[in-house]
């Protein structure tokens, strides 16, 4: 399998394969959102269109990033998540990184969103699809985010070894100018910043699935997928 690794401005528009990666915190946020039962989530372009979204969709919840915001009902943190009942429900997502990296390939012939939370089912999933190439696509900081870059590197290597140490990864990741913002967060008492935010984002191989992306109705659209397809 060939790799690539790329931002988002340097990311064909259709590649086969891409596996775009927001470590912190948009992808492990989509993590838990599906381990604590939500049905899907639904990528929005801009705050307008997620709440406009939400608007027309009685029982639909919003997240964003940054500090919290009117209208939305989570600022992006996978441990405030906890205290959010999303059984059953479809989440707008909206973020400055990991959403947008995903509408920038849109049009992938199979695209993937991935945090460290589910790396491992990523890496299987790639595994079992055999691509010939795969474009990962590094969302933080323009394309530079080590967290992301490590992680990526991280499900590439488990696709050839599944036995990889996700250590040397999660310490790159842990020393991250991406943690260091969120702990930075934490000591000014940012709101929308957990203290279990960084912790739970550099929580390896959490959940037994994946994250597809696909179009539907015009929308693009996250689901978990399990190594049965359940």
């Amino acid at each position: 399998m060939r790799t690539e690794f790329t931002g988002i401005p340097g990311t064909p528009s259709a590649p086969d394969v891409a596996v775009v990666v927001d470590v912190m915190r948009a992808f492990t946020v989509a993590a838990w959102a599906f381990r604590r039962g939500a049905e899907r989530i639904v990528f929005a372009g801009t705050q307008q269109e997620a709440l406009e979204l939400k608007a027309r969709h009685p029982g639909w919840l919003a997240f964003q990033d940054g500090a919290p915001v009117p209208g939305f009902d989570l600022a992006n943190s996978p441990a405030r998540l906890r205290t959010l009942d999303v059984r059953g429900r479809t989440v707008v997502q909206k973020t400055t990184a990991g959403t947008a990296g995903a509408l920038a390939v849109a049009d992938a012939g199979l695209l993937l969103c991935a945090s460290f939370a589910v790396a491992g089912a990523t890496a299987g999933l790639l595994r079992r699809a055999r691509p010939r190439a795969v474009t990962f696509v590094v969302t933080g900081d323009g394309g530079r985010a080590e967290e992301d870059l490590a992680c990526a590197e991280y499900i590439a290597a488990r696709v050839r070894a599944d036995d990889t140490d996700p250590g040397p990864y999660l310490d790159r990741a842990r020393r991250s100018s991406g943690a260091a913002r969120l702990a930075e967060g934490v000591r000014r008492g940012w709101a929308g910043v957990h203290p279990e935010d960084v912790a739970m984002c550099l929580e390896a191989d959490a959940f037994p699935f994946a994250m597809t992306a696909a179009r539907t109705d015009g929308r693009l659209e996250l689901r978990p997928v399990y190594a049965g397809g359940a």
